[in-house]
């Protein structure tokens, strides 16, 4: 069936290059698969767009969009860009554009988007839309939430939640055992993470958090092989290994061809396989996620997987993992957004 499609993209989040990226992609691959598809930045809006909304389902995908910077992009330099002086993080023409459209496919991520906020602003409105809904994107989206309701399912690093403050952190940093791993409670595409190994750079680590709101997780740092496994409606898909040339998997990495190497499938024992799939599954439930999502794991030399945070609007940037797993199974770019719209649909239409 043709459908109307509204790829909802960028907004103001740290991750607004990625979700560019990820949206101009879907939107070239639905059109092949025979969709009418609109793409539009959720921050921006029809601002710069001279003709009626409509057209947009015929306008070409901007070329500056396709790929990823190095560095995530200066937020402050994208909202002096908007000459719509508005405090609203929806920008002018965009809920009018959505509210025509069969569906909204959120290639959204981080704060913005991801986070339920969204969800709930569409629910209210009627208009369906892909991934989970606000409810479990919300829970997802801190670490903190998630980790408290999976801790007793499945096997997660120790970790505590803190607000880092200028008066607060050499306290902070005088408690924390290193190595450690330090993350923002609510970012994505590892902005902010740290695994400082020494006095200097964890008070690096959490100044950084302070610049990003303040609210982090410290977590036990494991070692071993990180290991991700996608869910597509409501089943796990093989995993992946992540190898970084060099560092960890930080924001560069994820997005630089060639910064790592991925395999997929895993070259792991076969048990190790199973209970990654089964644990990742076991979080998708918990939290009440559907279409998509993407769990995160550090394995273990023992083979015990730790759990590490669960991703309901993963990437879909030339990269990115997701597909990697779909392609692995037999499922091409294009209809793996196909699917992605079904199992969504679906899941509206039951309430989730």
């Amino acid at each position: 069936m043709r459908l109307n499609i509204v790829v909802l993209a960028g907004g103001l989040s740290g991750e607004r290059d990625v979700s560019l990226s990820s949206g101009a992609k879907v939107t070239e691959a639905l059109r092949q698969r025979g969709h009418r598809v609109a793409l539009v930045d959720l921050y921006m809006g029809l601002e710069d767009y001279d003709c009626p909304p409509e057209g947009l389902y015929d306008a070409p995908v901007p070329e500056r969009w396709r790929k990823v910077a190095r560095q995530a992009p200066d937020l402050d330099a994208v909202r002096a860009a908007r000459r719509w002086r508005s405090e609203s993080q929806i920008g002018p023409g965009v809920l009018d554009l959505c509210a025509g459209a069969d569906v909204v496919y959120l290639g959204l991520h981080g704060s913005c988007g991801e986070d339920g906020r969204v969800q709930a602003m569409l629910d209210l409105m009627g208009i369906p839309y892909t991934g989970s809904g606000f409810l479990g994107s919300a829970l997802a989206m801190d670490k903190d939430l998630t980790k408290r309701l999976v801790k007793d399912l499945v096997t997660t690093p120790a970790w505590r939640k803190v607000t880092v403050t200028e008066e607060n952190l050499e306290e902070l940093a005088g408690s924390c055992p290193l190595p450690c791993v330090v993350k923002p409670l609510a970012s994505g595409s590892s902005i902010g993470v740290s695994i400082p190994g020494g006095a200097a750079e964890l008070r690096a680590a959490l100044r950084e958090v302070i610049a990003l709101g303040g609210d982090a997780v410290i977590e036990e740092y494991i070692r071993g092989r990180e290991l991700q496994v996608a869910v597509l409606d409501g089943v796990s898909l093989p995993s992946i290994e992540i190898i970084p040339r060099e560092g960890f998997y930080d924001y560069e990495n994820k997005y630089q061809p060639g910064a790592a190497e991925e395999v997929c499938p895993a070259h792991i024992p076969a048990e190790w396989e199973d209970r990654l799939r089964r644990d990742a599954l076991t979080v998708y439930r918990a939290l009440g996620l559907a279409a998509a999502a993407r769990a995160d794991f550090i394995v273990a030399e023992d083979g015990t997987p730790y759990f590490l945070e669960i991703n309901t609007l993963p990437g879909m940037t030339p990269t990115s993992l997701v597909p990697q797993e779909a392609a692995a199974v037999g499922i091409g770019y294009g209809e793996l957004c196909e699917k992605i719209i079904a199992a969504s649909l679906r899941a509206r239409k039951e309430g989730r």
